[in-house]
């Protein structure tokens, strides 16, 4: 047990859909406790449900820990069960350590106080001295990067400023275990991406256990060592991050599958009409593996001519770490204008068509926008949103090392060096 963090025993929590019976039962159970009549916490009454039912895994000291599932499947509730602001109605929970917890935008914060005030006021909650706190005060400040506002109310904050503040408090009280739920998506993609980068080269370093809430796969799966899916309030899935997040990929896939049928992927009855992705075999496809063979048909219909046309698709990634690295906000474009394809006009109907022998780009999921174009590169007409994402999956069963796989060999020699 010594190196065991936290451990979940078959725990659950329920609560009441009707505010009224809700109060009634609170009140029935702290009368019946005063007389020495426990309540029956493990059963439902009417209008109760399970929020979290037979929650049962553990978390070694150090480990990092992610949970992932839908809006609703009790992630929240979870996190809010480990910081002590709920208890379970069945089961237990075991806690080793002092947690620090960044569960809500702003809690803790006086709004009518200035950002300096609500650094001592909140530290003190978490458990940090004035001594400490004054030792830490300007690496907080530089961390949540709100100088010019320091001195400032924090209503006047935006929930972005809240954010930075209140991560730079929680991360400098230097808890045993650390809670972080999805309000670090509310921050800018510049303080999130240094916030996961912290957790890896810092906290967990330090020998923190992390427990990180997040619907960004790639947050998981860059700081996670094991994850939970949950759905509806139990356990889908323990285990491995990139075996768990694979099947909550192939559930969100499943349900899509209805809506997909229906909708189509008809852009407008004239202009660019649908697109395809195809493989070699000429099979429409939506997954392709890196490396694969490509090619994107755009078929068109036109009832009067377009002179001189072009058409650009722009492939966005949903990670946010691309838009940190670069200058635009998409991975790669293809232009049949800037490629040398000239075509006189446009009308009726047909397809252009873009072959790539190997798509060699990094792993993940695509939005994709098709631009068209007339007279020149840059005159656009119209632009469409396509319905569907592409997703690029590795190669093989290995292990994800980096963003994108090049082609490669290795070899050996025992020669003697010259």
């Amino acid at each position: 047990m010594n190196d065991i963090a936290i451990r979940f025993e078959g725990a659950g929590k329920k609560f009441c859909k009707s505010l009224t019976k809700s109060m009634y039962y609170g009140g029935m159970d702290v009368l019946n406790s005063t007389i020495g009549i426990m309540p029956v916490s493990a059963s439902l009454r009417p209008d109760e449900f399970w929020a979290l039912e037979g929650i049962d895994f553990e978390i070694k000291r150090g480990e990092s820990f992610g949970i992932i599932g839908p809006n609703g499947s009790g992630k929240t509730t979870l996190l809010k069960m480990l910081n002590g602001i709920f208890m379970p109605d069945k089961g237990s929970i075991t806690i080793q350590g002092r947690v620090g917890a960044l569960i809500q935008v702003g809690a803790g914060f006086h709004p009518m106080l200035s950002g300096r005030e609500n650094i001592y006021i909140n530290g003190a909650i978490l458990g940090l001295t004035k001594k400490e706190i004054d030792q830490n005060f300007d690496s907080i400040v530089d961390f949540a990067d709100i100088g010019d506002f320091l001195d400032s109310p924090v209503k006047y904050y935006s929930s972005g400023m809240y954010v930075r503040l209140g991560f730079a408090i929680a991360i400098h009280c230097r808890p045993d275990i650390l809670l972080i739920d999805e309000v670090l998506a509310v921050g800018d993609i510049k303080f999130h991406y240094k916030c996961l980068k912290f957790i890896t080269n810092s906290i967990l370093k330090n020998g923190c256990t992390v427990v990180f809430v997040s619907h960004d796969r790639y947050a998981i799966e860059s700081i996670c060592q094991k994850a939970v899916y949950l759905k509806k309030g139990k356990m889908l899935k323990l285990g491995n991050t990139l075996d768990v997040i694979g099947q909550y990929l192939d559930d969100v896939k499943n349900e899509e599958k209805p809506l997909n049928k229906k909708s189509g992927n008809n852009f407008d009855s004239e202009g660019i009409t649908k697109v395809l992705f195809l493989d070699k075999e000429g099979r429409a496809q939506r997954q392709f593996k890196s490396g694969d063979a490509v090619k994107i048909r755009f078929f068109y219909y036109f009832k009067d001519a377009v002179r001189n046309p072009s058409i650009g698709i722009t492939f966005r990634h949903n990670d946010p770490r691309f838009t940190i690295v670069s200058s635009t906000d998409y991975i790669f474009s293809l232009h049949s204008g800037y490629d040398g394809l000239e075509v006189d006009q446009l009308r009726n109907q047909g397809y252009f068509e873009v072959s790539i022998d190997c798509l060699y780009i990094p792993v993940g999921v695509y939005t994709c926008v098709i631009c068209l174009y007339t007279e020149n590169r840059m005159n656009l007409v119209r632009l469409y949103e396509h319905p569907d994402a592409l997703e690029v999956l590795w190669t093989d069963a290995k292990p994800q090392r980096s963003l994108i796989e090049l082609p490669h060999r290795w070899t050996r020699s025992q020669e003697a060096m010259i």
